[in-house]
């Protein structure tokens, strides 16, 4: 038997106090509904269905996956009437798996037996036992053990209130007999909302086998509905990414002031310092050492490197041996060469640095070509700006560049070529020569500084 999963996520959020629909609000850099269809996806599932209603346009624009199947619940009437919605696309001879946009640790782990369990003709049930089980949906069992039914807690007595096993919210069935049960929900309940907990009771009654399995861990089941919730799953989420980290031989200096927000693949011996952020796809080679307050996304970074405190780097590609900042920030098209060094206060974009060039006070490269062993002074830029268009800088190999240069672009620096302390430079400069550009100084004789009238 397939499997097809059906993702609910037309709730509005009330709680969130926000115009942007709760299932986009993100954790670890991800809408949260992005994280529970990276676990439908691990199920290798037939189809997926997206359930949505507030801000479905939102939605459909933050996830333009092609292998969803868009469903629209116009009103929100519960749970049993957001998976009505979808049931008529579902292929009758699948097993169907729910899930919550909402509830993002859910683990692959955890849903498989139940996927397995529908596969066989089963309703399939994840369950937690909680010393307190506060609000949640309680199960109910015979005498014998077998499950009769769920009953919210609206709707329970004082002593089904004091059953400690819950439903997490997490089931799959055939989706046939779910659309036979469906197609019976009443919606008179404490709420007026159509339970899709209402099935299992129905099951029960038919006859039908009804498995329970446990939840791997309690931060797997829970649920976003305010951003106090929303904080502590994303502490708990990353407290997770720093221990596994660190059992790869990670060293965080503290793993509670440490946020991954995408993936990271780190090499041996990698340090990293406190209040680091890592988003999107990020690669360490070995014995990378990173400062504090750093924030690193989508980049690639080679063996014996050194990121200093407060820098910035994105979509850069630094070779081996090199050193960067403090106060850094490398822009999205950065190249580094092996064991270039870039200093405090330089920001570098759309750029290639040459091996051994040092760039290391307060300057501004961008579209530049620059060979090795270059020396760049203080408070140098390249003006690649015409206003209307970009153009590049073309540095020689051992080319030294005097502190406070103006290169207008387009314009080559030849090998080996010097430009003098303040200059601009317009036209290229030749190959092994000196070239500056620079007002005679003088001083003139007799000249007195404005003076203020004293006031009356």
């Amino acid at each position: 038997m397939s499997l097809e999963v059906v993702i609910l996520a037309a709730g509005k959020g009330t709680r969130m106090r926000s115009d942007r629909p709760k299932v986009l609000h993100a954790l670890a850099g991800r809408p949260l509904v992005a994280h529970v269809l990276a676990v439908a996806r691990a199920l290798d599932p037939r189809r997926i269905h997206l359930v949505c209603g507030h801000g479905a346009a939102a939605l459909r624009a933050a996830l333009p996956d092609p292998d969803l199947h868009w469903v629209h619940q116009a009103e929100q009437l519960g749970t049993g009437h957001a998976l009505a919605q979808a049931l008529p696309a579902v292929d009758p001879a699948a097993a169907v798996l729910v899930l919550y946009g909402d509830v993002p640790l859910i683990t692959a782990a955890s849903l498989r037996p139940l996927a397995r369990d529908a596969a066989a003709g089963a309703l399939a049930l994840l369950t937690e036992t909680l010393d307190d089980a506060g609000h949640y949906g309680r199960i109910l069992r015979d005498g014998a053990g077998r499950v009769t039914g769920i009953v919210e807690y609206r709707d329970a007595g004082p002593d089904q209130r004091a059953i400690r096993e819950i439903h997490t919210g997490f089931l799959a069935a055939p989706a046939a007999a779910l659309a036979d049960w469906l197609g019976r929900l009443s919606c008179d309940n404490a709420q007026g909302e159509y339970y899709l907990t209402d099935v299992v009771g129905m099951a029960a009654a038919d006859g039908l086998t009804i498995t329970t399995h446990e939840a791997a861990s309690h931060w797997e089941v829970l649920g976003v509905n305010s951003r106090e919730e929303l904080a502590a799953l994303e502490r708990r989420h990353q407290s997770e990414q720093a221990r596994a980290l660190m059992a790869a031989g990670v060293t965080l200096r503290d793993p509670a002031r440490f946020d991954l927000r995408g993936r990271l693949q780190a090499g041996r011996d990698v340090e990293i310092d406190v209040d680091v952020v890592i988003e999107g796809e990020v690669v360490l080679g070995d014995r990378v050492r990173i400062g504090p307050h750093v924030v690193i996304r989508d980049s690639r970074i080679g063996d014996d490197v050194e990121i200093r405190e407060f820098s910035s780097i994105e979509a850069a590609d630094i070779g081996p041996g090199c050193t960067v900042g403090p106060f850094a920030r490398l822009r999205p098209g950065t190249r580094l060469a092996r064991e270039a060094r870039v200093g405090n206060f330089v920001e570098i974009k759309n750029s290639v640095i040459g091996a051994g060039a040092k760039i290391n006070h307060l300057s501004y490269i961008g579209d530049c070509r620059m060979g090795g062993g270059v020396n760049i002074g203080a408070g140098t830029i390249t003006c690649n700006y015409d206003g209307a268009a970009k153009h590049q800088t073309v540095i020689g190999d051992r080319a030294f560049i005097g502190s406070n240069t103006a290169l207008v672009a387009p314009v080559t620096v030849g090998e080996g070529a010097t430009l003098g302390a303040g200059t601009v430079l317009t036209d290229d400069a030749p190959a092994g020569k000196l070239t500056l550009s620079r007002v005679r100084q003088k001083t003139v004789d007799g000249w007195k500084r404005p003076e203020k009238k004293p006031s009356r």
